[in-house]
């Protein structure tokens, strides 16, 4: 098991590229089972994440083959084999094979997800979606048992705005008979990725991107080519980096549109952000601002950037309040920084963040993917060395984090952990 090191102080500069975007990638891959012929997805991130979904279509049946970052998979011989441990139970997004497994064989029993423990994310709202279709949906000893003599069109609207809901429903119903119309769908960049790619495989869907999606469904998809849009959250966190301990650094391959909320939120604070079709330069600011920020369902500033933002506002004068509206429990990297000095408090779901205040290195435990991005931001402005656990929810979510900050200038590396810094970490 291994832990960060980070030394902070130093000065950031250069260009990073960013990586396919995890959130599209965890459902893209399942997505390829509806397929009758083979599927090749280009830019996938390289993270822990795409590797469990890669073993998973491999224990059904797919043959995969994954290098540079392109996966090709060939459904042709998977099988509707029940996957209610093991894997699974890894990563949050395995729900998406239930939409795809109940698409392509009208039958699925997949463990109940894992992931990071963020709070009650229940699934009601996909099992409603998908009851709606024609299935009947159990859970048995921890799993959810998925059965259909086949599945029909429906109008199903959505009590939450959802995006997992939003895209497993779209991977059911592009096989179900007749339409499906979703209603109060959920917008975000990555749901236009996935029906961007089922549409290349054959899916006849309108509407992604607004809040109402319309499918017809088919009675087949074929194999198609595919290329993942750049990772937003991954290219967001890299801005704030930027902010945070930079000199001018240059964000490459990013859709600035997707990043809007927050450009918006880091001129507020007063950092230099210019923009061009697929780069974002961020230059430092003179005087950092303290700013309000309320995380919404996109377009609105996103729930997974709250917790990097965090660390940034320690060096904003004045007092911030950061509310998350997505995810009450978001909050668990706050007891972190405040060893690291920072001046913070909770108040139900909202931070109030004081500063300036000069963060001090510490030991520190990322407890969820995104509170590990707001640690290692938190080290880059740190006086001192800071020492990050929990490296396994980092690597879910971003690509070469340590190859690619020390190409900025940054100083940060890998340590394998000792026995009892090892046992240490099970009685805490």
């Amino acid at each position: 098991m291994e832990k960060l090191m980070i030394a902070g102080g130093y000065p950031l500069k250069g260009t990073v590229r960013i990586s396919g975007a995890k959130n599209s990638a965890v459902a893209l891959i399942p997505a390829t089972i509806l397929a009758e012929s083979p599927v090749t997805i280009e830019g996938l991130p390289d993270i822990s994440d795409v590797q469990i979904l890669k073993d998973l279509l491999e224990e059904i049946g797919g043959t995969v083959e994954f290098s540079e970052n392109d996966m090709t998979v060939d459904p042709s011989s998977m099988i509707s084999m029940p996957l209610p441990n093991g894997k699974v139970k890894k990563l949050r997004a395995s729900y998406y094979l239930m939409g795809a497994m109940l698409g392509r064989f009208k039958k699925a029993v997949i463990g109940l997800p894992g992931g990071c423990h963020l709070g009650p994310r229940p699934i009601d709202q996909h099992i409603k979606g998908f009851e709606a279709l024609g299935a009947r949906v159990t859970n048995e000893q921890g799993a959810i048992y998925l059965r259909a003599d086949e599945l029909r069109g429906a109008r199903i609207y959505l009590d939450v705005v959802s995006v997992g809901a939003t895209i497993n429903i779209m991977l059911a119903a592009v096989r179900a008979k007749g339409r499906t119309i979703i209603e109060n769908a959920a917008k975000e960049p990555e749901i236009i990725d996935v029906a961007t790619l089922l549409t290349n495989m054959g899916a006849k869907i309108k509407g992604a991107g607004t809040d109402v999606i319309r499918i017809d469904g088919v009675d087949q998809l074929h194999g198609c080519q595919h290329t993942i849009i750049p990772d937003r959250i991954e290219a967001g966190t890299y801005m704030i980096v930027g902010a945070a301990a930079g000199e001018g650094v240059l964000i490459d391959n990013v859709i600035p549109h997707h990043l809007e909320s927050l450009i918006a939120k880091l001129r507020e604070m007063g950092v230099q952000v210019e923009t061009n079709d697929d780069q974002v330069f961020v230059g430092p600011a003179e005087k950092m601002k303290a700013v309000d920020i309320k995380t919404l369902v996109y377009p609105g500033f996103p729930t997974d950037l709250q917790q990097p933002l965090t660390s940034l506002l320690t060096g904003a004068e004045g007092t911030s309040m950061v509310t998350d509206t997505i995810y009450s429990a978001r909050f668990k990297h706050i007891d972190e920084l405040r060893r690291m000095n920072a001046n913070i408090k909770v108040e139900g779901r909202s931070a109030i963040i004081n500063g300036p205040i000069q963060l001090q290195g510490a030991k520190v435990k990322a407890s969820d993917l995104r509170a590990g991005a707001a640690l290692v931001i938190a080290g880059l402005m740190a006086e001192g060395v800071t020492e990050v656990t929990g490296l396994e929810h980092i690597d879910r979510g971003y690509s070469h984090l340590v190859e690619k900050l020390n190409g900025l200038g940054a100083t940060i590396w890998r340590e394998e952990m000792s026995k009892d810094e090892m046992e240490q970490m099970k009685n805490a």
